[in-house]
């Protein structure tokens, strides 16, 4: 059997994605590795064992291309509008909370917010499937 323990991304500016993960998600380092050409930052908190992997390549200045493959992220939060809220007021700019109906029944109520190397991240509210 095997167990998720974090997904990678590439990011150009480290400084710029430890203030967007750690503020908007409270995901702080948990390890880092530093070499001379690149640094491998994993970020968590308390709420779970996986980790997101930020890769910096060092001087690269051009930002990286997601391709047509990339989706998104996923998070799970008590309240997304009580986060969207904050979000906002801080400055973020998320986009607007949606839900997600079957039948009428609610699947998910949820928004999109960007982090600063364009990467999307979903935030779903815990509920039925999402926990």
């Amino acid at each position: 059997m095997a167990k998720l323990i974090h997904t990678m991304i590439r990011v150009r500016d480290l400084d710029a994605s430890l203030k967007f993960y750690g503020e908007v998600f409270a995901l702080m380092p948990s390890h880092r590795l530093d070499f001379d050409d690149f640094s491998l930052v994993y970020l968590r908190n308390g709420e779970t064992e996986a980790e997101l992997e930020l890769t910096w390549n060092k001087g690269r200045a051009e930002p990286y291309t997601h391709g047509d493959g990339y989706g998104h992220v996923a998070v799970v939060v008590d309240d997304v509008t009580a986060l969207h809220a904050d979000l906002t007021q801080a400055g973020y700019a998320p986009m607007p909370v949606k839900e997600f109906k079957h039948e009428q029944a609610l699947l998910a109520r949820f928004f999109f917010i960007t982090d600063p190397d364009g990467y999307k991240i979903e935030v779903l509210e815990k509920h039925g499937h999402y926990r």
